[in-house]
Formats: structure tokens, sequence, C-alpha cells
């Protein structure tokens, strides 16, 4: 069955580490048949949840800007995945600003079951990825039909492009494609 796959790359740097498992995964997702849209954070205009909660009355959030735009996405997709550097051992800034301005989608009929995590770091730890992991897992623990499917981390990756030759970018084809 053709699945519909949101890939939302947090990564401000272009061509970066995270973005290439990103790719990867969609390569993977579309030799299996799916459709795969990849988002980059960093093209866009994302401001600050501020907390008001109107968006639990009307279903958006009322700051005019590119996130309402990707939740809208988010809420069709059957499959999101996001893709984020790991800096002092948490997602990435944009990557949690996003998430906080999905606010509005838990209140709508979301059509996403699975989450994935993709992930690199300088630190080679596999620990490294862990409070990535913890804080994504917050987020979807509000949705309850969806699950965490997946993670792939990359550790010991730090300029752009040092993930060439890198196992994750396998893995990532690899669950891309099994999705």
């Amino acid at each position: 069955m053709e699945k519909n796959i949101l890939v939302v790359s947090t990564s401000l740097r272009k061509d970066s580490n995270s973005e290439r498992l990103a790719d990867a995964f969609i390569r993977g997702a579309k030799a299996a048949g799916h459709l795969a849209e990849k988002i980059e954070i960093r093209d866009k205009k994302i401001g600050f949840c501020r907390g008001c909660l109107a968006c639990q009355h009307t279903g958006q959030c009322i700051i005019a800007d590119d996130a309402n735009t990707i939740a809208k996405k988010m809420l069709t997709a059957d499959v999101i995945v996001f893709a984020t550097p790991v800096y002092y051992y948490e997602m990435s800034g944009q990557m949690k600003t996003m998430l906080d301005r999905a606010n509005p989608l838990y209140f709508l009929d979301y059509q996403f079951r699975k989450v994935y995590l993709l992930a690199t770091a300088a630190d080679e730890s596999e620990d490294a990825v862990n409070g990535a992991i913890t804080g994504l897992r917050g987020w979807i623990s509000c949705f309850e039909k969806a699950a965490l499917a997946g993670t792939i981390f990359a550790g010991g990756v730090d300029k752009a492009g040092e993930i060439e030759g890198h196992s994750a970018l396998e893995k990532a084809f690899l669950m891309g494609k099994s999705v």
C-alpha cells in the first residue's frame, strides 16, 4: 500500500549529515513505491509558540508563518520522519520549535501513525542521541494513535559531508524501504 511520507529536515546547514540521512530514507521509501516529500526547515520562517492555546479552538496557530503549512502536511501524512543534528545531546532548536508549533494537530484527526527519527552528531557515543529520542517520545506521547517506529543515529560526523560511507546511510535507505 502506497504511503504518504513527510520528511522534515531540521538542520540549518545545506547538505548536512542529517539531511543526507533524510535523502537516503527518501530514496528507500520511493524505491518501495511510496510518496515522499522533504521539507527543509532552513528555508522556512517559523516563529516560537506563544502558548496562547488559540489553536485548541481554531485548529491552527494564530502565527502566520511556514509552521502552519508544515503542520497541515504533518496532519495528512501517513508517516513523519524528523532528521536532526544533535546539539548538546538534544534535538536541534529548530526541530523543537516545529514540534511546539504542531500543537494544533493534537486536537485534529491526524493521519500519521509512525514517526521516525534520523539523527547525527559529532559525538560517536550511541548515548549522544538519547536526549533527542526522549524529547521526540514526549511529543509523540501526546498522540495516542502514533508511535516512534524507528531511529537511525550516525555518530562521529561533524563537518558537512563527513557521513559519506557511514553505515547509517544504508540503514536509513533500508528503513525507508521497509516503511
